[in-house]
């Protein structure tokens, strides 16, 4: 785990969400660390990657998705009329649950983000390519096979391609929606390596069902549950070791226990 910035790098106040008349997330106020890894943990079906995706606005692409209550990237308001969606996803990269390399070969798959923002050169895009894979190293083991189909590689090797290709474009946060769910322990355990490398720079939010991977990689955790009324409530926020060492809250401890959900 990093150690732990004293500086909120994201922030939310009385966030609430909604799909069309569904309320999904309620009154959720929290503020996210920089340099350091966020957790967000809970049972299936209690808003946890519709919180992740408040922060990049990746909930706009759903019809009908409304949000009130404030969000803030540093002192930007992330709904604000005046922040542009799009500018908004460069600063704040997301690696989904599934890898999702596009059908290209390895090297225009770390590129195209920098092509789309203007990036012409031949030899910058080719050192953004090398240094994002040697961040996630895997400069090595592709380096004479970039025109090669990234459709061809193992799916933990996606997975690394993928965070390679959120890194070109160079954003300050990094969200990673259960980013390690479809891959086998070998590969897991390189990803877990790689955002704990990563949290030196970057401010890290995971949604994770996996208490271990919470336990191991995070420096702060949040706890969600599903209220009487099916909507998504923050339970409990605080570092990990406090969360899962003494849980404020008895629905907490019940979770990591295993008692719940």
């Amino acid at each position: 785990m990093s150690e732990i910035s004293e500086k909120s790098r994201l922030r939310t106040e009385n966030l609430n969400l909604y799909y069309g008349s569904r309320h999904a997330l309620k009154d959720i106020t929290m503020e996210i660390p920089s340099r350091a890894i966020t957790a967000i943990i809970g049972p299936s079906g209690c808003g946890k990657s519709s919180l992740l995706r408040v922060f990049n606005r990746m909930n706009d692409l759903i019809p009908e998705a409304r949000v009130e209550g404030n969000v803030y990237l540093d002192k930007i308001s992330v709904y604000g009329e005046e922040t542009d969606a799009v500018a908004l996803r460069k600063k704040v990269g997301m690696v989904f649950q599934k890898p999702n390399p596009f059908p290209m070969s390895i090297f225009d798959n770390v590129v195209i983000g920098p092509r789309r923002h203007g990036v012409k050169h031949r030899d910058e895009l080719e050192s953004i390519a090398e240094n994002c894979l040697r961040r996630v190293a895997l400069w090595e083991d592709v380096k004479d096979n970039l025109r090669q189909s990234a459709l061809n590689l193992p799916l933990g090797t996606q997975q690394q391609l993928c965070i390679a290709r959120t890194l070109a474009i160079e954003p300050e946060v990094i969200l990673m929606d259960e980013s390690c769910s479809a891959l086998d322990p070998e590969s897991t355990m390189r990803v877990e390596e790689l955002m704990t490398e990563l949290a030196q720079s970057y401010t890290i939010m995971i949604v994770t069902h996996s208490m271990e991977q919470a336990a191991r990689v995070s420096d702060m955790s949040a706890f969600m549950m599903i209220d009487d009324e099916k909507i998504g409530r923050l339970v409990e926020y605080g570092t990990t070791e406090q969360i899962f060492s003494t849980p404020k809250d008895k629905r907490t401890e019940d979770y990591i226990t295993g008692r719940y959900g």
